[in-house]
């Protein structure tokens, strides 16, 4: 292995040390340090068949963190599609993050607008662009506007 190479895997290294990568990311990340596609894509491969690069791991760890980012299922999925996630792992990750989107609907809602529902068909447009823009369905946003304490 020629410094070159050495130097590019020490940068792919430290890319993946602090967080995880779509096999996508990491080719625009390193290709400027490559000397050619065949020795990117080899390295690409090495760092996959001994599993620091992961593409299902990498759609886990974003829809997770995403969840706790407040977005919605479809936001989601749009931008692991950018990031050059296959349709499988991205379905894979949503099984294993078993989130409730219509709660996390709610809960967004609430934080932005507070626990009354909308007064006047402004407000409600507003909600509901909102929550739109953030990723969630038609049902999910019927569900967040149209819930209603239980009495106490």
């Amino acid at each position: 292995m020629n410094s070159r190479e050495s130097e590019l895997l020490n940068r792919a290294y430290g890319l993946l040390a602090r967080r995880e990568h779509s096999r996508r990311e990491l080719r625009q990340k390193l290709q400027s340090s490559a000397d050619s596609e065949e020795q990117l894509e080899s390295l690409l491969e090495q760092l996959q068949a001994q599993g620091l690069q992961s593409d299902q791991r990498y759609a886990e760890s974003f829809v997770r963190s995403r969840i706790g980012r407040g977005q919605g299922e479809r936001r989601i999925r749009q931008e692991l599609k950018q990031r050059g996630v296959d349709s499988e792992n991205i379905s894979l990750a949503f099984t294993e993050a078993d989130a409730d989107w219509f709660e996390l609907a709610l809960e967004m809602r609430r934080k932005r607008f507070g626990c009354l529902p909308p007064e006047d068909v402004k407000a409600r447009a507003k909600q509901i662009r909102f929550l739109l823009y953030r990723g969630f369905n038609q049902e999910q946003i019927n569900y967040a506007l149209d819930y209603v304490e239980p009495e106490t």
